[in-house]
């Protein structure tokens, strides 16, 4: 239980394949001669980070520039428990050698940011996203390896935002800010334990349903032949039938037999 070490990585597999959907975007930027291509940068953090290094003045004795713009940032903002997705917690998922209950509902929140220095930039961006989400987008992801257990988890979009970051004089620096807050409906799994094989099957009869006081009569005994069979190989049973007398009986306490 409680103190038992299992790490799946399910946050991390799931903030990661909330940011592969957005790390390939591209932006076009057409004029008379040529048209330019730029691949939108993609990074994990808060909008202020990123616009605190924007508002500051570059230093020319370490050659420090500016971020550029436009770039894409995301960041994990809560978590929360979602109870209409809950199943029976007695459940498992196994395989031949391994099992794990089944898994425990989560929704993880994240806020997305594109920031840009002209609005048709940031337009371009945002219309490349919002068809996707109507309001949901499926991504699958391989939560647990051990039991081959890949989800699709839905990711939904809450609601799209739109703020001008303009302060200062004319000559300030602006930035175009549009958030989309988005849900990620993932799954945690807890420790994933190995299965034990029954490999021995013992059926005693009794003379009576009182199989305390009454003295058995016969035992029935099944096992793989060989006896060193896997559940995935081609064997066979080797079975096995003892008579006993009414001077025995089994002592559940010590496990073997003794007079009565």
């Amino acid at each position: 239980m409680l103190g038992t070490y299992f790490y799946h990585e399910i946050f991390k597999k799931t903030i990661v394949g909330f940011g592969t959907l957005f790390n390939n975007i591209q932006l076009r930027r057409v004029s008379d001669t040529k048209t330019e291509v730029m691949k939108v940068p993609l990074a994990y953090g808060s909008a202020e980070k990123f616009l605190s290094r924007l508002r500051q003045s570059p230093d020319p004795t370490q050659q420090k520039v500016q971020i550029t713009l436009p770039r894409i940032s995301f960041e994990l903002i809560g978590l929360q428990y979602d109870p209409s997705r809950k199943v029976a917690p007695t459940q498992s998922v196994r395989t031949e050698d391994k099992k794990s209950f089944m898994p425990v509902p989560y929704n993880l929140d994240f806020e997305l940011n594109i920031l840009s220095k002209n609005q048709d930039d940031a337009l371009q961006i945002v219309e490349q996203i919002l068809p996707f989400f109507q309001p949901s987008y499926s991504v699958s992801i391989q939560l647990i390896p051990q039991l081959n257990e890949t989800k699709d988890v839905l990711i939904n979009l809450d609601s799209v935002t739109y703020k001008d970051d303009y302060e200062g004089d004319l000559d300030e620096r602006r930035t175009l800010i549009y958030t989309l807050k988005f849900t990620a409906k993932t799954f945690l799994y807890g420790p994933v334990r190995d299965i034990t094989q029954i490999k021995k099957v013992i059926v005693d009869t009794y003379t009576s349903m009182d199989t305390v006081n009454a003295p058995r009569v016969q035992r029935y005994t099944a096992q793989p032949d060989p006896s060193t069979a896997e559940s995935d190989d081609d064997f066979g049973f080797n079975e096995v039938f003892s008579e006993f007398t009414d001077a025995q009986k089994w002592n559940p306490q010590t496990g073997a037999d003794e007079p009565i």
